[in-house]
């Protein structure tokens, strides 16, 4: 999956008009397009009975992707994509209820901390993870749930060159 706003730049060069809107708008909505593209993918994948994967650690190697796929300026990788028909049974990981994510009428951060630790108990007791991640940095951590999971993860830096690499394919990130 790709952001795409050079088709948008296309269309105002060959309409003679000037694209006025060069600022952070054009790249947020590309990428936002391409999430609901690939979230209505994997749902009609889903519903023929094929399984897929997103897998946005390409963005990791955002430029060698972009030269492989030779993406022209304006175009950004956003996620790879495994489709197929699965060799067995799956299961849908365990993500954070909705009472987590969903916010009524105003953002309420009211004790999320609390409702995150009850998500990691859960979680640990239905869909434990098989393995920790970067025991070599942070040891071995028991109960090691959802948020000692992304504390980790988001620990280590991933994708710094991320923001350089969309301004050297022509967006402008003010």
């Amino acid at each position: 999956m790709t952001g795409n706003n050079r088709r948008q730049r296309q269309i105002h060069e060959w309409r003679g008009r000037s694209f006025a809107n060069d600022h952070l708008d054009p790249f947020f909505n590309a990428a936002v397009d391409a999430a609901i593209v690939l979230g209505s993918f994997v749902a009609a994948a889903e519903l023929v009975g094929l399984g897929c994967c997103p897998i946005s650690i390409i963005r990791n190697h955002a430029a060698t992707v972009s030269e492989i796929l030779a993406l022209p300026s304006h175009v950004f990788p956003v996620a790879g994509m495994t489709v197929g028909w699965p060799a067995q049974e799956g299961y849908v990981s365990l993500r954070l209820p909705l009472s987590l994510t969903l916010h009524r009428d105003r953002f309420d951060e009211t004790s999320v901390r609390e409702r995150i630790e009850a998500y990691d108990r859960r979680r640990e007791r239905l869909q434990p993870f098989r393995r920790q991640r970067y025991v070599e940095t942070f040891g071995q951590t028991e109960p090691y749930g959802w948020s000692e999971d992304k504390a980790r993860q988001y620990a280590r830096s991933e994708r710094a060159d991320f923001g350089a690499f969309v301004r050297s394919k022509g967006f402008r990130l003010d």
